[in-house]
């Protein structure tokens, strides 16, 4: 389904200024994971092959295994290097960022921001068609100069600072002077997904007259970690009583899909991270969880992710030592809550284009019925939206899950607004 309307704006194509720095991960870093994996100590797990109490051993065991004498993170680089890689400092804070230059007669500058636990890696399948529409049987008027950073503490975005505070509204900051300072673009547009809808919904807040608009999976309140019970989805709410069975199954598998995840990283990123640091088979296990559970794979998670792509993103996390600032963003996310720049309405100006998926649909609320939903609940007052679209397939990862519905949406949420 869709809801759209247009208006029209330009942008300037310009000379890059920076020069690329490829990935490169030490060799010593490599021999270090792999003396881990071959020391890693394996827990009981008796009676967990329907993955009830969490991670399976024996699939997490066939991964390590892979990982220590099958992957190749080397062939991985090299395909990550195949895209312009830059490191540059923002204000103090060390920025990486991957950039395909757009191939059409005036790109407009896009940055896409990821979540958690995501990578700048999760937008590869992405990249290509945005960059050049012309090569994908797109139009070349379409085309973006597309820039994908690391968000500030996961992968190679790191080390924070001394004294870090970093979340997402402070990380929209840093978008926009990297977009308008650091690589002098007048005007550009935004994309992002889980907690990089946020940032991409902060910049819609506070830059709009800056901003072509944005694009974003979910549509999500900037007020969402704001409260004394942002861990808990469920807000201390029980489950009402006389529900038909199978929404408060929903209401109940929802829950399950999400509730350890943000108590866990509101309430103790600290704690956690200290033994997924130290253990790859650790961190593995608690980042895997949340790409089996919260990707559209039917039960195999290998539909979506292959071994090679789980252990890619892993490795993103792990060679940078990054797992635990990666989680610290949830806390703060809490500690520091979100308040507003203005108090004009919809709190969020810039055009807006939103994606929805099956997978995550509301309890009793099906694909066809989800915009109107979305249109009915308090929300969608947030957003200036414009290009409302639901689709019946596709998880939390859209733009890996569905990558030519997300380019898409997306392309039709600009169309006219450049």
């Amino acid at each position: 389904m869709s809801h759209e309307t247009t208006s029209s704006h330009s942008a300037k194509a310009r000379p890059f200024p920076l020069e690329p720095t490829p990935i490169h991960v030490p060799d010593d870093v490599l021999a270090d994971l792999q003396q881990r994996l071959e020391l890693t100590r394996w827990p009981d797990d008796a009676g967990n092959k329907d993955w009830y109490y969490g991670v399976n051993r024996a699939y997490l065991q066939e991964l390590i295994d892979y990982w220590r004498t099958g992957y190749d993170w080397r062939r991985a680089e090299a395909a990550i290097n195949a895209y312009e890689h830059y490191r540059v400092e923002v204000e103090g804070v060390p920025v990486h960022f991957m950039r395909k230059p757009g191939a059409g007669p005036n790109p407009t500058p896009l940055i896409l921001t990821h979540g958690w636990p995501w990578t700048f890696w999760h937008w590869s399948k992405v990249i290509d068609p945005l960059a050049d529409p012309g090569a994908y049987g797109g139009d070349p008027a379409e085309a973006f100069d597309v820039i994908v950073p690391s968000f500030p503490g996961f992968g190679f975005s790191t080390p924070l600072p001394d004294n870090p505070d970093m979340n997402f509204w402070k990380v929209a900051d840093l978008w926009h002077t990297l977009m308008t300072h650091t690589l002098g673009y007048d005007k550009y547009a935004a994309a992002g997904c889980d907690v990089g809808a946020l940032v991409t919904g902060q910049l819609g807040h506070k830059y709009a007259d800056e901003l072509h608009g944005i694009h974003i999976g979910s549509g999500q309140k900037l007020t969402m970690f704001n409260g004394d019970r942002a861990w808990d989805l469920s807000g201390g709410r029980p489950i009402p009583d006389g529900l038909p069975a199978d929404i408060h199954a929903r209401i109940v598998t929802l829950e399950k899909r999400f509730a350890a995840h943000l108590a866990a990283h509101v309430l103790g990123p600290s704690t956690l991270a200290h033994g997924l640091s130290d253990s790859p088979a650790g961190m593995l296990a608690w980042i895997l969880e949340r790409w089996v559970n919260w990707s559209d794979n039917g039960g195999d998670v290998e539909t979506v992710f292959t071994k090679d792509d789980l252990l890619t993103h892993a490795m993103i996390f792990w060679v940078t030592n990054s797992i635990g600032t990666s989680i610290r963003t949830y806390a703060n996310n809490n500690r520091y809550p979100w308040t507003p720049s203005h108090d004009r309405q919809p709190a969020i100006e810039a055009p807006t284009g939103i994606t929805f998926v099956g997978y995550e649909n509301p309890p009793g609320v099906s694909t066809g019925q989800r915009v109107q939903n979305f249109l009915d609940g308090d929300r969608a007052a947030w957003y200036n939206h414009v290009n409302l679209n639901a689709h019946e397939h596709g998880g939390h990862f859209i733009p890996w899950e569905i990558p030519g519905e997300w380019v898409d949406d997306l392309r039709r949420t600009f169309r006219g607004r450049r």
